[in-house]
């Protein structure tokens, strides 16, 4: 199954200290792959997009989603977003944001997982009402899933 995630409102786009912050420290964000943190942008972008291939099976009339990109035991599975430094082609992660599949509706996820021309598609802001960048589990309302 596709998943398109959408990053709106990258805490380094705004003005002010903090995002002054972010500039001087070449913070970035990217999508966990296992241990691996890829597909960086940095925190000064005005969005960020990732296009992830996940895997879906049924098992008992439910879905499970599972590979490289996901994360979490069966029925707390999620997608990582990291927060990091970059110097040079080191990213040292300093923060986490978790999309959590479990607050994707079930009819939503079976939609996409049916059709082979869908995808499954997840906006958020990046920034956290503090102006820093978005950690912690990310539920709607500061998600919208959708299927495309």
């Amino acid at each position: 199954m596709r998943i398109r995630i959408e990053g709106l409102d990258l805490p380094g786009s705004r003005s002010g200290p903090a995002a002054d912050e972010l500039r001087l420290r070449n913070v970035h964000v990217g999508v966990q792959r296992k241990s691996s943190v890829v597909s960086w942008v940095p925190a000064t972008a005005p969005s960020a997009v990732w296009d992830l291939d996940v895997d879906v099976r049924e098992i008992d009339e439910l879905l499970d989603v599972g590979g490289p990109f996901v994360h979490g035991r069966p029925g707390a599975r999620f997608i990582y977003l990291s927060w990091g430094n970059v110097d040079g082609s080191t990213f040292v992660m300093f923060r986490r944001a978790k999309l959590m599949f479990a607050d994707i509706p079930t009819a939503m996820l079976r939609a996409a997982f049916e059709d082979p021309d869908a995808s499954l598609h997840a906006a958020l802001g990046l920034t956290d009402s503090f102006g820093d960048p978005r950690c912690a589990r990310v539920r709607p309302p500061d998600i919208v899933w959708t299927v495309r």
